[in-house]
């Protein structure tokens, strides 16, 4: 519960947060309470509230926070007198991401330890939280991209907003859609998966709502009194909350110029097997029908690193056919080679223009399409080394989707 002293510490710790994210890594040493401040703990009856509390880097996920998460949910689920469990962000954001600027230093100061502890702690909190037990509701009131529908779209409601802003933006770095990304895409309708996967595009809430990505849409003006609604409840069933959530819930539509109403055009030129052919399909089409999201996604692929356009789409196309935990174990393996191995200069270079130096020309390698060999993408999808252990799932103990 928050209460003077509480907020009083908050602001010095976004202080400290500000400094240390300006300096990255330096040389103020964070205590562990204001780690374990990463992520709050509401408990009221029946329901315990996890709260993301990084607001200066809008929620951005450490490793820390993904222990922590961790050891939170599995006591939650083995608690008897715990029914639901709810998520939400700090500030402006649910969650904007893993905090990708930290993974930079981390490869830059030669820390590949730091980096696989990175994607572990987080990628086996959302396998966590695709198996769980008990009802989870996040609340989205607020960015949500990358890492931050990982830990999200797995749990079983998913409440969006009119401030909800939803993207899958790793090709934009150079990366790949991580973090279960690949298995959420990939179950999308037609092929708004590898649109999204491969533009790193924007959704609203209500073009969430539509395409079920989130299970409700409320006005963000309601969701305090949604939550307060919620935490009255003394119930473990699913559909108790369901009923809660609808009391609150609206029908949105998205506006006119979204990309939901041009699916079947979408489905046309994102069908195709390859991104060169996508690319042509695309240009085709903006020069039959004037039309400016053609233009748009056309400006945002060439603009994106080449290899990870290959990378997605094979990631997401794969995805299509395995379970979350073969998702997450592969994404594992991915996030490596994009992070430790020899193909991690493209997401240094795509942070770097990006988030860092924000001069907005990353220098990709390769720097085109046409240079992007079979045996670069299939390289990435390859473990490190012949050596090199799997992300260790607890699969045989809960049972994946």
């Amino acid at each position: 519960m928050h209460n003077a002293k509480g907020l009083l510490g908050g602001v010095v710790r976004d202080k400290l947060w500000r400094l240390c994210h300006r300096r990255s890594f330096c040389s103020l040493k964070l205590t562990p309470e204001d780690l374990d401040n990463q992520v709050l703990v509401e408990g009221n009856g029946c329901s315990r509230t996890a709260i993301l509390n990084r607001p200066p880097q809008l929620n951005a996920l450490t490793p820390h926070m993904g222990y922590r998460l961790q050891k939170l949910y599995k006591n939650w689920e083995e608690d008897p007198n715990i029914g639901f469990v709810m998520m939400k962000g700090s500030g402006r954001a649910f969650c904007a991401g893993g905090d990708v600027v930290s993974l930079y230093h981390l490869i830059k100061r030669g820390s590949p330890d730091a980096i696989r502890e990175f994607f572990s702690s987080l990628y086996s909190f959302i396998y966590l939280l695709g198996t769980y037990l008990k009802p989870h509701v996040a609340i989205l009131n607020g960015v949500t991209m990358g890492g931050g529908t990982g830990v999200s779209i797995p749990g079983t409601f998913r409440v969006a907003t009119d401030r909800t802003i939803f993207a899958t933006p790793e090709t934009i770095i150079g990366f790949h859609p991580d973090a279960g990304a690949s298995f959420n895409l990939s179950h999308l309708p037609g092929r708004l998966g590898e649109y999204l996967g491969l533009t790193g595009l924007k959704l609203s809430g209500a073009e969430m709502l539509t395409c079920g990505l989130a299970t409700h849409y409320i006005r963000s003006e309601e969701v305090l009194v949604m939550e307060e609604q919620l935490k009255k409840l003394l119930t473990d069933d699913p559909s108790v909350v369901e009923s809660s959530l609808e009391k609150y819930s609206e029908v949105a539509h998205p506006e006119k110029t979204s990309v939901l109403c041009r699916i079947d055009l979408l489905d046309k030129c994102f069908g195709h097997d390859t991104v060169e052919e996508i690319i042509d399909s695309l240009e085709t089409e903006a020069g039959r029908r004037k039309d400016t999201w053609c233009t748009t996604t056309l400006r945002r692929l060439k603009a994106n690193s080449p290899l990870s356009l290959k990378v997605a789409l094979r990631s997401i196309r794969e995805a299509r056919f395995l379970t979350l935990d073969q998702c997450l174990i592969r994404e594992y393996r991915m996030s490596l080679q994009g992070t430790i191995g020899p193909m991690c200069g493209n997401f240094c270079e795509g942070v770097r223009a990006r988030l860092i130096d924000k001069d907005e020309v990353p220098k990709w390698d390769p720097p085109s399409l046409e240079k992007v060999s079979e045996d670069m993408v299939d390289d990435y999808f390859s473990a490190l080394t012949a050596t090199e252990p799997d992300l260790d799932l607890p699969i045989k103990l809960r049972e994946s989707i």
